[in-house]
Order: structure tokens, then sequence, then C-alpha cells
């Protein structure tokens, strides 16, 4: 059977990709950003996964606003980076597990949520950034990778506990699967932030602690909060936390069977590109044998 080995939950600012992508690691700017990772990146090198769900929120890039639906999952066998209009980024191209992919999505339209099914999308910085964070500078990646867009761009949106239903049903769907396979599920996006508007620039790192903070302790409490008050406390662009919540909630599947997750990392830093970063690395324990 499929396993959950870890949850890993980040910003996806695209600042931060260029910023990879021209080495400016020792930036006096970018440096404190990247060093938050180095924990994670180390861990990741040791424990690759077989395949990684992205959750983030495309940028009108694999779909216009003509069309968002509220969930969507890319079950191609390779997605092609895209140029979000200033050339795309120098790196490979995501390879998918259209397997698997398809397994989430017959799972996940059978709980109740109807997937648009996506076959050949392109994929942005939302995606991109992530993985460039995890596993540095590569000429491949080193795993598979399904997208799992949420909306959060286009009225109406999700709701928070929807999104952590998603990922309740995420979680009993990888479980499912009848290969062996080690699976991580990352939720992107946020943390506060908005970037338009007579609010922006604004951050709110009392609420990015906070919601960190609940995010391991009391999940079930931030799915009961609305998308205007995620707006509200985090900004407009904020909202994206919600995302996280997919993540959250496919972990505590594997928890209720009885497996334990560590809190391995923590990381958050302000600001990158008028953006709080946050980072946390939630790592199912392994139990030594005596």
């Amino acid at each position: 059977m499929a396993q959950l080995s870890a949850t890993l939950y980040t910003s996806h600012v695209p600042a931060i990709g260029v910023a990879i992508d021209l080495a400016r690691d020792d930036d006096p700017y970018w440096k404190p950003v990247f060093d938050g990772y180095a924990a994670t990146r180390r861990w990741l090198a040791a424990h690759t996964p077989d395949v990684v769900v992205m959750v983030y929120n495309d940028h009108a890039t694999a779909m216009d606003y003509s069309m968002v639906p509220p969930f969507a999952l890319g079950v191609s066998d390779r997605f092609e980076i895209a140029d979000e209009g200033w050339g795309r980024r120098p790196v490979p191209d995501p390879l998918g597990h259209p397997a698997l992919a398809r397994h989430l999505v017959h799972r996940l339209m059978a709980n109740g949520f109807d997937m648009a099914v996506l076959h050949h999308p392109k994929v942005d910085h939302g995606l991109s950034v992530p993985l460039s964070l995890g596993f540095g500078r590569v000429s491949a990646w080193p795993c598979r990778v399904i997208p799992l867009m949420v909306n959060v761009v286009h009225a109406p949106v999700p709701t928070a506990a929807r999104c952590l239903a998603l990922g309740q049903a995420l979680g009993a769907a990888i479980r499912s699967y009848g290969e062996e396979l080690n699976v991580q599920v990352w939720g992107t996006g946020g943390m506060s932030h908005q970037l338009q508007g007579p609010g922006a620039g604004y951050i709110n790192s009392r609420f990015d602690r906070w919601f960190l903070d609940e995010l391991m302790a009391r999940p079930d409490a931030l799915a009961s909060l609305s998308h205007e008050a995620f707006v509200e406390q985090a900004g407009t662009e904020g909202a994206e936390l919600t995302m996280w919540l997919v993540a959250r909630g496919a972990q505590m599947v594997f928890q209720a069977d009885g497996q334990r997750f560590d809190e391995l990392h923590r990381h958050y830093h302000v600001p990158a590109s008028n953006t709080a970063v946050g980072h946390l690395l939630l790592a199912q324990r392994v139990e030594e044998k005596a």
C-alpha cells in the first residue's frame, strides 16, 4: 500500500524562484530565506519520496479566468514549465505519475469531490518554486509530481472546511492505492500578503505564527475560518493558506491509523518580495526496532 511519509508546507513566492535561478543564495536579502530551508533540503535528500502531490493555485496559467474549477488534478506523464511573461524558469519539466493520479481522481470523485481533470496543463511558479526550495538546482527532479490545483483567486472559492475535507479524502485515496509508494503531500501558498489595493504590502506576523501553531494542534479550528476571515487577517493573497489544510487533512487520515508524525523543521521570515514566508516539515516517525 502507498504510504504518506511526510507533509510539507511552504510559501511559493515567484521572486524566490528568480533568486534561486540567479544563484543569490548568499545575497543578504535572500540568505535568511534560503537558510530556513537547508535542514529540510538535507532531510529530503536522505528521504526522497517517490511522488509528491503538490497542492497549489494556478495563476492563470493552466486555465484562464473564464473557467476556474474549485479543484483540478493533473494526470499527465509530464508537465511543461510555463512562461509566465518573463521566460520559463530554467528548471526541468516535472514528470507525473498517471496511474496514481487517475486513482486519486476516481477516489476523490467517489467521495463527493467533482474534480476537474487536466490532461496537459502547464505548471507555474506555484509548483516549481516549492520543488526548487525542497530539492535545489537539479537537472531532473528526483521524484514524480502530481499537481492538485485549488481555486483561491476567483470567487466563489472553496471554504477552508472543504479544503480540509478534500485533504482527508486525498489521504484515504493515497492509503487505498495498491502499489508500494512513498508519497508526500505538499501544501503551498501564503503566508500573509497582499499585492494590490490600499492594503498592498500588508503582512500580519502575529496571525502567521498563530496559524502555524494551530495547523499543528487544531486544524479543525482553522477549518472553521471563513474566506473573509483569512482575507481580513492575512491579506487577499494570504487566503492561499487554506491550501495548507489540504496537506494537513491528508496527514490526519494516517494519524487516525495510529501513525505518528513529528515536526522536524519550522521556518518563518519577513519579508520576501512583500510576502511573509512560512515553512513546516512534518515527517512520519520511524520507530526503532528493539
